[in-house]
């Protein structure tokens, strides 16, 4: 148990919290693309949405028959389940080939229709493709008239218990982009020494005791593009190569010296670009990577302090969702993909995934009781309570709330 030393007579000792990780699901074991489509992520998502969605009906929508597409007969009303495909003229499709049709649809058994409606019209409306959705309304010929959306909703949630009557913190760090122009080394050093209880009074240090883990959530460090040109590098280039990750062990050691610390990889980070991401080589960081309290983490990243369950993402999946919708906020988003019960809908379509062929590690099958996102473009917050949702949710499933947190660590 580290101590926050305040002066030669008294000292205080760090809060200590439980640690579990759930990252098994996002860690790819004998990684092969030999023989592997993505229409198997797909299918797999779909299978276990529709099972789902499917259980929800009676309680959502009794009086109505579910149907399949082949099963629709024009002019009566009933519910049919699929993934929804957003049309967009811009990007480049082979569906175009196939198809002219300039809306949205919806797929399911490789079979598609033009969806049209009040639910679709106007343009506060937050769908994407990859999305699976059940839809209330009439089949006609080649098109199906919307009358409502049901989505799966929020995902039960694990019960909330508080062991400790105390406070307990966790920080969040991201963007620190350590080696660019815009990194400032006395701020980090600022940031090391306050979560390290090295500032400040007893009142601060006090604090700073209170803090149970730090969570690091991708871009940390920024490599000179014009060196990553596939040629062979000069020794100097390579030490201009290795610097910014030498410059960030130092500090994250002093980190992990007092207490755990969490670091997931993001876009610009040297890791696989498509997700879930896979931990940062323990081997980058041979100061930090000597305490047991380092954890080199996936992106997605699920874990729990004293039963308090995190789930987040260095912020690819939210980036690539506001590309195709017109939310208000990253807040919103957030939210969305929370009630879809799916952390990236928008994978592998626009947004890079490795090709899973018998599960969607992606799928939200409890929902967190925090909810992250780093690397945007300025701190918000919002707290979902049951109350807001109970409307919505079966009163048998136990659900209390959830926060949710988008930061960046620099002003733009």
């Amino acid at each position: 148990m580290a101590a926050i030393e305040i002066d030669s007579v008294k000292s205080l000792q760090r809060q200590q919290s439980s640690y579990n990780s759930f990252d098994d699901k996002f860690e790819i074991q004998k990684e092969t693309y030999k023989g592997q489509q993505y229409s198997q992520i797909y299918f797999v998502r779909l299978h276990m949405m529709r099972t789902l969605l499917y259980s929800l009906v009676p309680d959502r929508k009794p009086h109505l028959p579910v149907c399949t597409v082949l099963e629709l007969e024009g002019g009566k009303e009933c519910i049919v389940v699929g993934t929804l495909y957003k049309h967009m003229k811009l990007k480049p499709s082979i569906l175009d080939e196939y198809s002219k049709e300039k809306c949205q649809h919806v797929m399911h058994n490789n079979v598609k229709f033009d969806l049209h409606g009040a639910c679709y019209s106007g343009t506060n409306v937050i769908q994407v493709t990859g999305v699976v959705v059940a839809l209330h309304g009439k089949a006609g010929t080649g098109d199906f008239l919307v009358e409502d959306v049901l989505e799966a909703g929020l995902p039960p949630q694990i019960e909330r218990s508080i062991k400790s009557k105390e406070d307990k913190y966790v920080v969040f760090v991201s963007g620190l982009r350590v080696g660019s122009s815009i990194s400032n080394p006395l701020q980090f050093q600022l940031l090391v020494d306050h979560i390290t209880g090295h500032l400040g009074d007893e009142k601060e240090q006090g604090i700073a005791a209170q803090i149970v883990h730090v969570v690091i959530a991708g871009n940390s460090v920024e490599i000179p593009r014009g060196l990553l040109n596939g040629q062979n590098l000069a020794s100097k280039d390579q030490s201009r190569l290795s610097e910014p990750i030498k410059e960030l062990d130092i500090q994250l050691t002093q980190v992990a010296a007092g207490l755990p610390l969490d670091i997931m990889p993001g876009p610009d980070d040297p890791a696989n670009f498509s997700l879930p991401q896979q931990p940062l080589n323990k081997y980058l960081f041979p100061g930090s990577s000597t305490y047991n309290t380092f954890r080199s983490c996936t992106n997605p990243h699920c874990f729990e302090l004293d039963n308090i369950r995190f789930l987040g993402t260095s912020g690819q999946n939210i980036d690539d969702l506001e590309k195709y919708t017109e939310a208000k906020d990253k807040l919103e988003l957030m939210e969305r993909t929370l009630k879809w019960r799916h952390l990236a809908p928008t994978a592998p379509n626009t947004l890079g995934c490795y090709p899973f062929t018998d599960m969607d590690p992606f799928l939200i099958e409890s929902c967190p009781h925090v909810y992250f996102v780093g690397n945007q473009d300025k701190y918000d917050t919002r707290l979902l309570t049951a109350e807001h949702e109970k409307s919505r949710m079966p009163y048998s499933q136990f659900w209390d709330s959830v926060y949710l947190l988008t930061w960046y660590i620099r002003d733009q």
